[in-house]
Formats: C-alpha cells, sequence, structure tokens
C-alpha cells in the first residue's frame, strides 16, 4: 500500500475534526498541524535526556528558527503549558514517570485545543495507536523508527498530515478484536469491497489519494475537480465506511485490506 502507512490525510483537531471531516481537515487554521508563519514553539515530553537531545537536533534541522522547550514529565510540562502559552507542538511520550501519557494527552487537548499534539512512544502497538488517536493526537511515532523516518513523519506534520506507523494499517490479524476509533460498515463488512459499500469509480479515486495523504485541494488539482465536488465525494466515502473523519476511513479502508497502489485517476 503506497505511502498509505505514513500518509493518513490533513485532520483537524479533535474539538472540531468531526465538524470537518468534509474539509480534509482545513476548517481551522489551527487544525492543521503547526502553523508554518509564525516562529514555531515546539514542546518535547520525554523523561529520557538522549531521546530530548536528539528530538531537539531534528527540530533544528527541520526547523531552524524553532524554540524547542523539554519537560521530563507530565508536572513540568503542564508547568510549561502554563507560562508559555505560544505552544504550537507537543511531542508526547506516552510512558512518564508521574502520569499516564493518554490521560496527559486527555486533559492538553482539553485545556489548550490550539495546539497540536503528536504522541512518541516506544509501543507502536494497535491499541496504542488507535487510543492516542481517540484521545486527540494528530499523529503517532515509534520510538523505534529510523532518524530518516522520523524526519519524514515530522515534516508530515509541519505540512499538516498526520503519521501513522505503516504496520498499523495493514489489515487485521486473526485474532484481533479491538475496534476501529468508531465502529461502523467498514467493521460489521470485513470482505466487503468499495463497490460493495456503493462507491463509484470517482469516490475510489478520491479515496486512493486521500490514503496517499493529499489534501482536497491537491485532490482538486489530480482530478481536475471542483472542490465543492471533492468534498461531497469525501462525505459519501466517510458515510460508506461507518466513519467520521479523514484518519477513521483510511484506518477503515486498510482493515478491509483495500489497496490502490495501481490506480490512476480516469476521467468523470
Amino acid at each position: 500500500m503506497p505511502q498509505i502507512g505514513s500518509l493518513s490525510g490533513r485532520v483537524p483537531d479533535r474539538s472540531t475534526r468531526d465538524h470537518a471531516a468534509t474539509s480534509g481537515g482545513q476548517a481551522a487554521s489551527r487544525s492543521r498541524g503547526p502553523r508554518a508563519d509564525i516562529q514555531m514553539k515546539i514542546l518535547v515530553v520525554d523523561d529520557h535526556a538522549l531521546i530530548r537531545d536528539a528530538l531537539r537536533g531534528l527540530f533544528k534541522e527541520l526547523k531552524p528558527d524553532a524554540t524547542v522547550l523539554e519537560a521530563p514529565d507530565a508536572s513540568q510540562a503542564m508547568q510549561l503549558l502554563a507560562d508559555q502559552p505560544d505552544i504550537v507542538l507537543i511531542l508526547l511520550d506516552l510512558s512518564l514517570p508521574d502520569r499516564d501519557g493518554l490521560t496527559l494527552l486527555a486533559e492538553v487537548r482539553e485545556r489548550y485545543p490550539g495546539i497540536s499534539v503528536v504522541v512518541l512512544s516506544g509501543f507502536p502497538d494497535r491499541a496504542n495507536v488507535l487510543r492516542a488517536l481517540n484521545h486527540g493526537a494528530l499523529g503517532f511515532i515509534p520510538k523505534s523508527a529510523g532518524r530518516e523516518v522520523m524526519m519524514s513523519a515530522l515534516n508530515l506534520v509541519f505540512s499538516g498530515g498526520v503519521y501513522i506507523p505503516p504496520e498499523i494499517l495493514g489489515p487485521r490479524t486473526l485474532g484481533e478484536t479491538e475496534p476501529l476509533p468508531r465502529d461502523g460498515s467498514a467493521v460489521a463488512m470485513p470482505h466487503a469491497s468499495p463497490a460493495d459499500l456503493g462507491l463509484t469509480e470517482r469516490q475510489i479515486d478520491v479515496l486512493a489519494l486521500m490514503m496517499q495523504g493529499k489534501s482536497n485541494k491537491a485532490i482538486c488539482r489530480l482530478l481536475d475537480l471542483a472542490e465543492p465536488t471533492v468534498k461531497n465525494h469525501v462525505t459519501a466515502i466517510l458515510k460508506a465506511l461507518g466513519v467520521s473523519n479523514r484518519t477513521e476511513a483510511v484506518l477503515a479502508a486498510s482493515a478491509l485490506g483495500w489497496e490502490f497502489s495501481g490506480r490512476r485517476a480516469g476521467a468523470d
């Protein structure tokens, strides 16, 4: 599946994405990920100094003008957020010495909905990834990822996309029972084809590009369609899959085993 594991489209903040699914995550400027038109202030929350140092180096290479703040635990992270209201991105480890990372993520998303949060974890299993997404994370980067993978993941986040480990997006194996972020027809029909769910050829074209991380505007250009038309197609795709946003659509399509690597966009 081409880059599907890495690119799951532009999605808005957890607080707004249910209402903005058809716009490709472009309804609110703060929901596109860190803004590129302001001096970026980033907070790295991890209890390992070596990891914080490594991430600081990556950020300095990717965003030389960025200010990188560090916190070894949840308490100091919350204090920095209170003292530094202009933080735009948090890279959050789930294993913290003083608090569960998922509960911290939920609190941050509730108290600071304008801040993008990306999870960094040494436990990139499917359940943890889905829990993090459900709690409002805009991405999940495994600590085991190589330097180039991590650089690509961070670049994707900076451009407004979401990074999800490729292995998480493969078809479910026998015995897996954890649900997708929202139950729907994709779960109930594990062997369904796009046609079985009522998707047209053009909607399949749109879905294939969504699974490559393309925004609505990019899909408009590639398929030579008007933006309202693309939005209508996205709405139909979400409805057919029984999900509420683009991230869930990619996960659902992958769980169904759909692959569109050889698909070319045709004419209407």
